[in-house]
Formats: C-alpha cells, sequence, structure tokens
C-alpha cells in the first residue's frame, strides 16, 4: 500500500520554452502544500530537521534521476526548482517553520500523464533516502501518510 502512495511534488518542475515565464502565475500559499503540517516539533526532529530534509530531498532526487523507471521524466526539467519546492513542502508538512511557495498539487502535475507506476517508483525512492537518513520506520509511514491524499491531484486517469 505505501509503494502506491503519492510524492506530490516530486514532478512539479515543467520544461520551460525559451523566453516565457517557467510558471504560470499562481497565488503562493502553504494551502499549496497539498497537506496540513503535523503539530509539535517531533516529526521535524525525527527528519534530523533542515539538514537530514535537504539530505532526504537531495538523495531522492538523485535516486530519481538514476531509475531507469522514472528518469525520462525528469529530462528537461527545472531540478533546482524541484529540489527547493520539495525542500519547502517537507519543511512545511513536518513543521519546520517554512513556507510553500509552490503552486497546487493538481496545477504542479498537469498533463504530465503521472501513472500508478511512476508513483511506485517514486515512494520507493523516498523511502529509500529516509531510510538513508535513519528516519524511524513509524516516522516514515507518518509523513507518507501525509503525502498519501495527494495521489488524487497528480495521478492522471487513463482514458476510457
Amino acid at each position: 500500500m505505501i509503494a502506491v502512495l503519492l510524492l506530490a511534488p516530486i514532478l512539479a518542475a515543467q520544461a520551460v520554452p525559451a523566453g516565457e515565464d517557467p510558471v504560470d502565475p499562481y497565488t503562493q500559499s502553504n494551502a499549496n502544500a497539498g497537506a496540513t503540517p503535523f503539530t509539535g516539533d517531533s516529526m521535524w526532529r525525527a527528519f534530523r530537521e533542515r539538514e537530514g530534509v535537504a539530505r532526504i530531498v537531495e538523495g531522492m532526487v538523485t535516486r530519481n534521476l538514476a531509475d531507469p523507471r522514472i528518469s525520462d521524466i525528469f529530462k528537461n526539467q527545472d531540478l533546482v526548482r524541484l529540489r527547493r519546492t520539495l525542500n519547502e513542502q517537507f519543511c512545511y508538512i513536518l513543521n519546520g517553520g517554512c513556507a510553500y511557495t509552490g503552486r497546487t498539487m493538481r496545477d504542479a502535475h498537469k498533463d504530465m500523464g503521472i501513472q500508478t507506476a511512476d508513483m511506485t517508483a517514486l515512494v520507493e525512492n523516498l523511502q529509500a533516502a529516509m531510510r538513508a537518513e535513519h528516519v524511524a520506520f513509524a516516522a516514515q509511514n507518518r509523513f507518507l501518510a501525509k503525502l498519501a491524499p495527494m495521489r488524487r491531484d497528480v495521478l492522471q486517469r487513463p482514458a476510457r
């Protein structure tokens, strides 16, 4: 079940034609992060705070780029923006005192054609990055449970 959970902003960066604004206008809001933050600081501490979150994001992005199942999704993407918005989103959800400046999950993933298998690979790579940071299994599951509802905004529905 965990393997089909969503890592929402992982594909948020879109390729940008020369001379165009990289992001359509949108209203910045923490609500765009797709989940409400945890209360207290226990999850933030479990993820090793800002430095741990940064290592998790970097590990996950590196794994995604090397993963033959999904690496093509990241070609021609703004990886600097991707890393920044993932760090913001994770920090916000983990109650680390950050603001999320990215788009809504639906807008960030519109027309990307993301399927269940893609999401499975993303979540597996996130889990591997969390394990490498020694995040306790229970904390990993709590975090993935926060991300799971975003699945409906990211998954591309098959044509009928």
